[in-house]
């Protein structure tokens, strides 16, 4: 009975260990995530773009998030702004210039939490060939298993405004605005096991 008791002990310490385990790493999911940008044109409208995701990984730690993080990549060739046209003129040299730098990236280099589900994501954004740091401010919708899979999953909301010259990206500025809106949404899960 004693042994059976510090089994049991034991059996409930490890289980106790591993509810306030290590950070979890989740894979960004492309189909359930979308990277919008919009910008004033000439006073007249306010496109919108979506980068779409290449690949992204986050890092999330519940207990402590500061020691989160996240990294993606976005491929220029999935820029979409349901404007043929204008998809092609946004990947020319005199913007994006695609060809030359056809990824932008986004790396974190601290993660504040800010209270309840909100939190400030400080990093470096590299599009055009230019690396300037960049801030998040994201919003926790949802941890936990998803629904339909089962699997550990998350989904984050984050908004970001951040200039376009400053990545020398600043054609037609004033008239076409330099400052672009950010807007982004994601989910993601636990990879399965191969």
């Amino acid at each position: 009975m004693r042994v059976f008791r510090r089994l049991l002990l034991a059996g409930l310490l490890g289980a106790a260990a591993a509810a306030q385990a290590s950070p979890v790493t989740y894979k960004l999911d492309p189909s359930h995530t979308m990277v919008l940008f919009s910008w004033n044109h000439f006073g007249y409208s306010n496109p919108t773009a979506d980068l779409g995701l290449g690949e992204g990984t986050l890092v999330f730690d519940e207990q402590n998030p500061a020691q989160s993080s996240v990294e993606v990549t976005l491929p220029l060739a999935k820029l979409d702004t349901h404007v043929p046209d204008l998809d092609t003129h946004l990947k020319k040299a005199d913007f994006l210039d695609a060809a030359k730098y056809p990824v932008a990236t986004f790396k974190s280099t601290r993660v504040e939490p800010l209270g309840g589900n909100r939190y400030k994501v400080d990093g470096n954004l590299t599009v055009h060939g230019v690396t300037k740091p960049v801030t998040l401010d994201a919003t926790l919708n949802r941890i936990g298993p998803h629904p339909m899979t089962k699997v550990q999953a998350i989904g984050f909301d984050a908004t970001a405004t951040l200039k376009r010259s400053d990545f020398g990206v600043g054609a037609y500025v004033p008239m076409v605005s330099d400052e672009i809106k950010v807007r982004i949404t994601t989910e993601g899960a636990v990879p399965k096991a191969k």
